[in-house]
């Protein structure tokens, strides 16, 4: 292949991956603050469970969990106390 060819190849596929980051731009931010959050909601549900002995909360630490505190916080973290309680 020549170096003409390569620059070329580059250069569509440079302009392709620019079109595809402007167009996805907002779904992808919010993509990526839901999967930072949920990190967080996950890291709370750690630190809960590690909590578990002194205040007897627990929750299972898994991805579910993280998603509802992640993307609901505060009240997510409340609303499944509240279904564990209402289910036990």
């Amino acid at each position: 292949m020549s170096v003409v060819k390569i620059a070329a190849l580059s250069l569509t596929v440079l302009f392709l991956l620019v079109a595809v980051v402007r167009l996805f731009h907002r779904p992808l931010r919010l993509a990526l603050r839901v999967v930072f959050n949920s990190a967080l909601g996950l890291l709370a549900l750690w630190i809960l469970e590690r909590t578990a002995p002194v205040t007897g909360l627990t929750l299972g630490v898994n991805w579910f969990n993280a998603l509802t505190v992640g993307v609901l916080g505060l009240p997510g973290l409340g609303l499944l106390l509240l279904v564990k309680w209402v289910l036990v």
